[in-house]
């Protein structure tokens, strides 16, 4: 994959990410969230692609699930919250597990014949 094209799905995984954070307050929101998130990563080709998505997302998401300077956060602890969270979660194994394996080639037998 490009050096671009890598970027501008990492870029697209912290926007998407960034959206969601911004809308799981409402139920229709996160519902709109998830349904985005892993159509975007089940349109995207398996491998680095989706896994860049999902770096960027998940690091997006996870940045913002810490305390802010202010004292509050950005995702509540609520159902809402939670949910969003266990998605990100579930979106990274998602992403990991459905990239292929890249396999050496294999070595030639060594033993005498």
């Amino acid at each position: 994959m490009p050096a671009l094209a890598a970027a501008g799905t990492f870029a697209l995984g912290l926007v998407v990410g960034l959206s969601s954070v911004a809308l799981h307050h409402y139920w229709w929101g996160l519902s709109l969230a998830i349904a985005a998130t892993g159509t975007t990563a089940y349109a995207l080709q398996r491998g680095s692609a989706r896994l860049l998505f999902a770096t960027g997302w998940v690091a997006i998401v996870g940045y913002l699930a810490f305390a802010r300077d202010q004292g509050g956060y950005v995702i509540a602890g609520d159902v809402q919250g939670y949910t969003l969270l266990g998605f990100a979660v579930a979106l990274l194994v998602a992403a990991t597990v459905t990239a292929p394996i890249r396999r050496g080639s294999p070595e030639p037998d060594e033993s005498p014949t």
